[in-house]
């Protein structure tokens, strides 16, 4: 029996049926997959591939190049490219997963065809404040990722003996990066013990952490300077934060996912604690994309939530602001003292 309280035997039986019982499976990760996302659905896929079940998976839009290697990418479609094509495996669909997300604002336009679907949906993440939603809900946000989570129900539900490399790797891509390569609170005794099943498997564990962050194009290095090269360390807050503004990045010939982890490098100044970058959208105007970051206690999910209509865990979230990243900026400095006896 598994030792998370909301992985019941009855709801693990409901899954084992509605696995049995479908024909046609539809797998959906959030808008921009990052690597929890893309590892969660498609170890879901090759699994279920192993099984002889049908499934697709249709995500709203293009995951980032440095995924690209990850077992199954190929097989992704892209609602933004084939809308039809999307919507026509919907209709016919008889069960839709939706991984790495709880709110089906997440994955845009496709959400009206989810909630016109005659199919169970089944929801698997691990962030907190799940939307009523699904027929069948594995959430657990103490989790670090929600590849964590898709491992222990794979256990669970039997198919411990069909996780082969593929299914591993896509399994240890989500665990990496959803953990800040396993340095966030989230991550637990029973998290490195999981990894070291995943290695037995004869995983490329070097392979895998290489891919994503040592294969970077020139523009994603160029994007990483710029990045720096705005960082502002506000000592008495042990807070950094960093920008990137929309006709920077348009010079620096920016492509998605460039700016993938780049928040990430605010932590390593010593005594920070408290990290953000703000990221004019290329696409949309008055559109910015936050990512926070901390380590310890300090709650990133609340501080997003409350200023920047936002969310996540305790250690990673991510927010947005309508404007410049300007505006966002004399935002973020004039609520940081609200949370001053948190950050000193």
């Amino acid at each position: 029996m598994l030792i998370f309280d909301l992985m019941k035997f009855e709801k693990i039986k409901k899954l084992k049926e509605l696995i049995n019982y479908s024909k046609n499976i539809v797998i959906i990760p959030h808008t921009s997959p990052d690597g929890d996302a893309i590892g969660s659905c498609l170890a879901l896929y090759n699994i279920l591939k192993i099984i002889n079940k049908s499934s697709y998976v249709i995500s709203p839009n293009k995951a980032p190049d440095f995924l690209n290697w990850t077992p199954g990418f190929d097989d992704i479609i892209y609602y933004d490219i084939e809308k039809e094509k999307c919507k026509k495996l919907l209709s016919n669909s008889d069960l839709i997963f939706t991984l790495d997300f709880n709110d089906l604002s997440r994955i845009g336009e496709l959400k009206e065809f989810v909630n016109q679907s005659n199919s169970k949906t089944v929801m698997i993440d691990h962030h907190q404040n799940p939307k009523d939603y699904a027929d069948l809900v594995f959430s657990n946000s103490k989790m670090g990722s929600t590849c964590e989570l898709l491992y222990e129900i794979f256990v669970s539900i039997g198919f411990e003996s069909k996780l082969n490399k593929d299914i591993s790797s896509c399994l240890y891509l989500g665990m990496m990066t959803d953990t800040g390569s396993f340095q966030y609170s989230s991550v637990t005794s029973r998290t490195h013990e999981i990894i070291s099943n995943l290695f037995n498997k004869k995983i490329d564990h070097n392979v895998i952490y290489n891919k994503v962050y040592n294969d970077s194009s020139a523009s994603r290095l160029k994007v990483l300077g710029s990045a720096l090269n705005s960082l502002t360390h506000i000592k008495e807050l042990n807070t950094v934060y960093m920008s990137l503004k929309r006709d920077e990045l348009e010079k620096l010939n920016y492509k998605k996912g460039d700016s993938e982890g780049i928040v990430n490098y605010g932590l390593s100044l010593k005594g920070v604690i408290f990290c953000a970058i703000f990221i004019e959208d290329v696409n949309v105007i008055n559109n910015v994309k936050i990512s926070f970051r901390s380590l310890g206690n300090f709650p990133c999910n609340l501080y997003a939530e409350k200023n920047f209509s936002g969310g996540g865990h305790i250690n990673a979230s991510g927010g947005k602001f309508e404007g410049n990243a300007e505006n966002a900026i004399e935002n973020f400095l004039k609520s940081l003292p609200e949370f001053k006896d948190k950050l000193i």
